[in-house]
């Protein structure tokens, strides 16, 4: 089987304090150990840069540029890259219309139509109310991995 980690673990799983860190690093390590297909997308990893570097007090982690540099690196080792195509944009295009996501949830559609288009079966998320609405794969909590 194949999945896909959502931004917000690779989030949690370097943010020390943070109260869902145990879960995420759980999750990853259970798929790493059961030598899972474990992908990675860019979108993630644009979606983790700007949480990284973006100040604690408007909700992101205050991390430098070159610590988050680091932080993609790591990921980059340990997961595989899923590359974008211009199908991932068709996908989406289809998706966002034909559930009329408005707002922030574009992104997430945007992370759906690349799981599609690469026939990924399962998102590892902290939001799965998020993915609902989209039956091409099955998401999951960390609590629900393996």
């Amino acid at each position: 089987m194949s999945y896909a980690l959502d931004t917000n673990l690779l989030i949690r799983s370097i943010e020390k304090d943070h109260p869902k860190r145990p879960e995420a690093l759980v999750a990853i390590n259970k798929l790493l150990r059961a030598g899972e297909e474990i992908f990675i997308l860019p979108q993630n990893l644009i979606e983790f840069w700007a949480v990284a570097t973006r100040p604690k007090d408007v909700e992101g982690l205050g991390l430098t540029a070159a610590e988050s540099s680091a932080h993609i690196v790591t990921f980059e080792t340990l997961f595989s890259l899923k590359e974008d195509t211009s199908a991932i944009y068709l996908e989406w295009k289809r998706l966002v219309n034909q559930h009329a996501v408005m707002g922030k949830n574009v992104h997430d559609a945007r992370i759906a139509a690349a799981l599609t288009v690469h026939g990924i079966n399962h998102l590892v998320t902290f939001n799965k109310k998020h993915f609902k609405r989209f039956s091409a794969f099955t998401t999951l909590l960390p609590t629900e991995v393996l």
